[in-house]
């Protein structure tokens, strides 16, 4: 198993707690990298909204792209995987960009390709904003675009959103064949796409017969297209202590509501596109990327043992947040990914 983390870049994960003692701050972002790698962490995911959509849109939130190349300039051994919206990126301009960060970093960087879900955002920073099929449509040719550049001396391209004569992208990337690409979407749109143009399938917390079912799905798909294996990482809310008790009185204190909280704004948005009863989505709510759902929590022991429940049925990477993120990775490389030098 790989272990990343989500990099702070909201100032925490959880949205019933508004202070977390994890500041929006390049600071913090850069003291927790470097002290990541040195620790065992293998990579860092560094998310990509203009508004904080975890503690308040008026609160603080840090830009992924300059954050992620001043990351590749002080950092040795992580993958830099930083997550990109084509609705926000020209793709030609973003090709040159992140070939660029790549070099940085020394061949670090991997990109999260998000179709976007966010509409008041673009609508504030004036942006176009597509209706679902129609933002995995312009994915996909934005990916053939950025691919193409970083392939083909010139490149040129005629597709309905992009158009491109004989352009040139110099230097392209150190990684090869190209950085890797990482991308999540559960409706059919998305899962075609992804088992076609990217090379790994991330997933929202989930049980491991869950995450089970996902990864056959997405290995059947791609084997249809003739293209190499995928990976799979999934994301992960981690709670690790003494005790099984200490650990669940965690849990509670993360989840009991706050319906003050500026986290909650987006929380009607968000109910009425799940099916799970009221008090189940506000616990769901509460915590990132439904990261409770994979039962990271509990004992050193415990958490080993689910964790090699989803290593079991394909998972090979764990994308975790913890709160406070320092203190809770030092704890969860030292009781469970135990490296030899901690």
């Amino acid at each position: 198993m790989r272990y990343g983390f989500w990099a702070p870049v909201f100032g925490g994960w959880l949205r019933n707690v508004r202070d977390e003692h994890m500041e929006a701050s390049w600071d913090y972002l850069s003291r927790l990298c470097r002290r990541a790698e040195q620790i065992g962490y293998d990579l860092t995911l560094i998310a990509e909204l203009n508004l904080n959509d975890i503690k308040g849109v008026t609160e603080p939130a840090l830009d992924a792209w300059s954050s992620a190349a001043a990351l590749a300039a002080v950092t040795q051994t992580l993958e830099i995987m930083v997550a990109v919206r084509p609705n926000f990126h020209q793709p030609a301009l973003f090709a040159k960009q992140a070939a660029n960060v790549d070099r940085i970093s020394g061949g670090r960087l991997a990109l999260n390709v998000v179709s976007s879900w966010w509409a008041d955002e673009a609508t504030q920073y004036g942006l176009q904003f597509d209706q679902h099929d129609d933002r995995y449509a312009r994915t996909n040719e934005w990916l053939q675009v950025v691919d193409g550049l970083w392939s083909q001396t010139p490149f040129t391209f005629k597709g309905e959103r992009y158009q491109l004569e004989n352009a040139i992208c110099e230097p392209k990337p150190l990684s090869s064949p190209r950085p890797t690409i990482y991308a999540g979407g559960e409706s059919e749109a998305a899962k075609s796409l992804i088992a076609s143009r990217c090379d790994a399938y991330v997933m929202h917390g989930d049980e491991p017969e869950f995450i089970a079912a996902k990864i056959a799905d997405m290995r059947e798909r791609r084997a249809r297209t003739g293209l190499p294996p995928m990976r799979f990482g999934m994301a992960a809310y981690a709670i690790v202590r003494d005790t099984e008790e200490e650990a669940q009185a965690e849990v509670e204190r993360i989840t009991t509501l706050d319906t003050e909280a500026p986290g909650f704004a987006n929380f009607d948005q968000w109910l009425s596109g799940t099916q799970l009863e009221r008090e189940l989505k506000i616990k769901e709510y509460s915590v990132s990327n439904r990261g409770l759902r994979p039962g990271l929590v509990g004992t050193p022991e415990q958490v080993r043992a689910r964790i090699e429940e989803f290593s079991a049925v394909g998972l090979d990477l764990l994308l975790l947040q913890m709160s406070p993120q320092l203190e809770e990775m030092e704890r969860f490389a030292r009781q469970v990914i135990a490296p030899v030098a901690v």
